[in-house]
């Protein structure tokens, strides 16, 4: 789990502006631009930069390597400080690369953005969700309708996708171009645009920072154990957590306040919330606009063609952005403190291929093609999927039963497992 610049490398965005220390609350350019200058990459051959990369050298990682890491056994009573070997990989130390390194690999052409393009990208996923409803209307029976809702709220989440990369700017250079299609795209699908586009940049400026990250951060061990029973069931137990995101535009994740539709939330500064107020009254205008649909097309037919592939959009979004920082095979690290930097918390993402999906939903699973030669051992190569991506459910089952929290104390931690949540 970005605006963008559309060619033949896709669309995907860039933030070329960075900040060294984590915060929660970060200082805007416009309402239109979270990420000044950021690109997008198109479909195939994918550069996600979002995750990644930023412009200059001066971002160079100046830490040491840590001693050792911890691992855990199952029982959580043990927990050992193994000693880094010699010659063994360890994903928790300072990569002999920069950023500048990673920007100097992408094509020069992958910076170009072609609105036009992009807008070609609108109108197609437009014309297929309304397709979808047209056809699901007219034969009207049990048949149908579930392969409807399994279409559409997969074609819900593709505007999503479209919308983000206008967050990120890298779907033109004209911020009013991107703020009008971004606010046309998310407000169809209930989320509030510049809500979204400052906490999405929160998280984009301290990804894979334990404290500061704003997208399916670690729990710290404190505040895991802080939460009642009910709260870790729903919050671990599938499917409960793939319907979070809602939740979290009102509330947040456990440990933080806020909302993303009130413009006095921690959230945003002074300056942001005009922006704040208009996404809010976009997204109050759809929601009365399908009240009013349902008073005309009566109530089980809106729910039938908007409220069940809307979960099906939700869905996409949690699997998606949870499986871009969690799940792998090697338990990967979280930073704080000193040894936290932008460099090494985007080399905590994860790609996945989502096999015939890649193309619907515009590669959003796909960020760091063109840097692989740099990477090295910290690119970690995706499995490959089957035309649909069901390998992906099992990834997602295994993290959600091993992946709990992180240790109270520590720059470097990784997950830790609840026994009585992994029975």
């Amino acid at each position: 789990m970005a605006t963008w610049v559309l060619s033949e490398c896709g669309l995907r965005p860039l933030p070329t502006r960075l900040y060294p220390n984590p915060t929660t609350r970060t200082r805007t350019t416009t309402s239109n631009s979270s990420f000044p200058n950021s690109i997008s990459i198109a479909p195939k051959k994918i550069f996600r930069p979002d995750s990644l990369v930023a412009r200059g050298r001066r971002w160079a990682v100046k830490v040491s390597a840590p001693v050792g890491i911890q691992f855990v056994d199952e029982d959580e009573t043990k927990v050992n400080k193994v000693e880094e070997r010699e010659g063994e990989f360890n994903p928790g130390a300072p990569p002999p690369f920069t950023l500048g390194d990673i920007r100097a690999a992408i094509p020069k052409h992958c910076w170009v953005k072609d609105p036009w393009k992009s807008m070609s990208y609108v109108v197609r996923d437009v014309v297929v969700v309304f397709g979808l409803a047209a056809v699901a209307a007219y034969f009207n029976n049990m048949v149908v309708w579930p392969l409807y809702w399994l279409a559409q709220g997969t074609m819900f989440w593709a505007l999503f996708v479209l919308g983000h990369d206008c967050g990120h700017g890298s779907f033109s250079n004209n911020a009013k171009l991107n703020s009008v299609v971004g606010h046309l795209l998310h407000s169809s699908i209930l989320v509030p645009y510049h809500g979204w586009r400052i906490s999405h940049r929160t998280h984009h400026q301290n990804h894979g920072h334990v404290e500061n990250d704003e997208s399916w951060h670690p729990l710290s061990e404190k505040i895991y154990r802080s939460l009642d029973t009910a709260t870790r069931m729903l919050r671990f137990t599938l499917p409960f957590p793939m319907l979070a995101y809602p939740f979290y535009l009102w509330g947040r994740s456990p440990g933080k306040k806020g909302s993303h539709f009130h413009p006095d939330s921690d959230l945003f500064l002074p300056n942001e919330k005009k922006d704040v107020i208009t996404s809010t009254v976009c997204w109050t205008a759809m929601a009365a606009l399908l009240v009013g649909l349902s008073f005309v097309m009566g109530p089980l037919q809106v729910l039938k063609l908007y409220g069940i592939p809307y979960w099906g959009f939700v869905m996409w979004l949690d699997l998606v952005t949870y499986l871009h920082h969690h799940g792998h095979e090697d338990k990967l690290p979280w930073y704080r403190g000193k040894e936290w930097s932008y460099l090494r918390g985007g080399l905590t993402t994860l790609d996945r291929d989502y096999g015939w999906i890649n193309n619907i939903h515009h590669d959003i699973g796909t960020h760091t093609e063109a840097a692989k030669p740099v990477l090295g051992k910290y690119y970690r190569e995706p499995k490959k999927s089957w035309p649909l991506p069901l390998h992906l459910f099992g990834l997602l089952a295994n993290s959600m039963k091993k992946d709990h929290y992180v240790s109270d104390e520590g720059d470097i931690v990784y997950y830790q497992t609840d026994s009585n949540l992994s029975k």
